[in-house]
């Protein structure tokens, strides 16, 4: 048995066309549709999900760098190294989330990620599979394996 994933284009009825050609009756092809997700992703994970995408990050190390940069220069401002140290850390905090969440909006409309969307599986004999898979890659197939 042979599994494949497809977008849902033309190319998907091209492949099942073609395997039919190649001696694959209709009765050993299986073609199933998968659901989309409905519900957005979330933003913040939780101790037991993550899908690995950190927002907090960069507000760690943008409040570290600039933690440091208040407390050194803080010396030679009025209120001290430890109120700028913290007002520092803060906006380095803040920024960096600022900058995750636009990041994370920007990219969420804008490109256009392949998802397999049609799974496509195929029985056929030993002596068949080389053309089977042959023919499934020529026809633009996201994934393939092979099940004995």
């Amino acid at each position: 048995m042979i599994i494949a994933t497809f977008e849902n284009t033309i190319y998907i009825e091209l492949a099942v066309s073609s395997l039919e050609q190649i001696g694959i009756p209709k009765e050993r092809i299986f073609a199933a549709p998968l659901d989309k997700r409905t519900e957005p992703r979330r933003v913040f994970d939780s101790i037991y999900q993550a899908d690995g995408y950190s927002l907090f990050d960069l507000g760690a190390i943008l409040g570290t760098c600039l933690m440091l940069l208040g407390s050194i220069y803080g010396y030679v401002l009025a209120w001290g190294p430890i109120i700028w140290g913290i007002i520092g850390a803060v906006s380095g905090i803040l920024l960096g989330i600022l900058i995750k969440l636009l990041l994370l909006n920007k990219n969420k409309g804008s490109t256009r990620k392949i998802t397999s969307e049609i799974v496509l599986m195929i029985r056929c004999e030993d002596y068949q599979k080389e053309k089977v898979e042959h023919t499934l890659w020529d026809h633009l197939a996201l994934g393939l394996t092979c099940i004995k």
